[in-house]
């Protein structure tokens, strides 16, 4: 079945429509659900990196009510299996073969909280469901929903009994997110919300599916110019050249950073692309991605510092 067509108009209102939605559940980050849904409609998955209790859990679980997806959640823990995740063949002695048993990696949108607390083996499990949107169960693949979205935490401070994300992992994320700490006054109110009531069990879907599969379609087909493709490119290629970091961010970035550019252009009611979407964006796009080099590390510096140093260097097309 065919998505149908949105036009411009159409499109931004649905990204509007569900970022309010989700804004009601989750007070005071327009931000960063502004940019969740940039990766969510085209087909990006999300790390959201940031301290408990910020709201990361309710964020997910927020879009997926919004768009009437079903949602699952996997606590990683270090005794995690990759079948725990994936399924599994049992063996059915009634009919003599092995059926499958899938996991709940089969669903529209997977919260894998604490992911940096499962071993690299089943971390690993997700590498080819993020990448390609398939499961490969013995001998068969299987393929995931349309639209298959995975939103990964991790706690930034807290690194007793866990396993580093390796590169490959991190950069199958399009964006890594933090939510952060709300001013007081916005706490407050949070705080005063939620003694009377629980806004997230409220909500409603306020888009359909059809429609998430159409906003992508019609943020493919959002003009990025040449020179502005061509700085996309050069901000991410700079990267590997920098003195500070031992790892640069990988094409897969620049595909990453153009189709989210394409979404928030979409999203502000545009036909295409401008600078101030590239730059918004290239610190979630970019800055997980870039391996800190061991002198850089000790001298204090960090992945969003390089970012910003790339910005103010590789020029603007005019």
């Amino acid at each position: 079945m065919t998505s149908p067509a949105l036009s411009r108009r159409e499109a931004a209102a649905v990204f509007q429509r569900i970022a309010h939605n989700v804004g009601r559940a989750v007070s005071g980050q327009a931000l960063t659900i502004r940019h969740l849904l940039c990766a969510f409609l085209t087909g990006g998955h999300v790390l959201l990196e940031d301290a408990p209790g910020t709201g990361k859990t309710s964020l997910a679980k927020a879009l997926a009510r919004s768009v009437g997806a079903e949602f699952k959640r996997i606590q990683f823990t270090p005794d995690l299996l990759p079948t725990d995740i994936l399924g599994v063949s049992i063996f059915n002695p009634h009919r003599n073969a092995f059926e499958v048993h899938k996991g709940p990696i089969f669903t529209d949108i997977l919260l894998a909280d604490e992911i940096n607390r499962a071993a690299p083996r089943t971390q690993s499990a997700l590498l080819e469901a993020m990448a390609e949107g398939q499961v490969s169960l013995d001998d068969m693949t299987y393929r995931l929903a349309p639209g298959f979205f995975v939103i990964a935490t991790q706690n930034p401070v807290e690194f007793q009994g866990t396993y580093p994300l390796p590169e490959a992992q991190m950069d199958r994320f399009a964006l890594r997110l933090r939510l952060g700490y709300l001013d007081p006054a916005a706490e407050a109110e949070m705080v005063r919300t939620q003694l009377t009531a629980r806004p997230l069990e409220h909500l409603q879907p306020c888009a359909t599916q059809d429609e998430v599969l159409a906003f992508g379609a019609a943020a493919a087909a959002i003009e990025i110019a040449p020179d502005l493709l061509r700085y996309a490119v050069d901000l991410v290629s700079a990267s590997r050249a920098l003195p500070e970091a031992a790892l640069g961010a990988s094409p897969r970035a620049s595909l990453a950073l153009v189709r989210c550019a394409q979404a928030l252009a979409l999203c502000d009611d545009l036909d295409f692309v401008t600078p101030d979407h590239l730059q918004e964006l290239a610190g979630p796009v970019l800055a997980h991605r870039l391996l800190l080099s061991e002198h850089a590390r000790y001298g204090g510096d960090t992945s969003e510092a390089l970012v910003l140093r790339l910005l103010a260097t590789v020029p603007v097309p005019r």
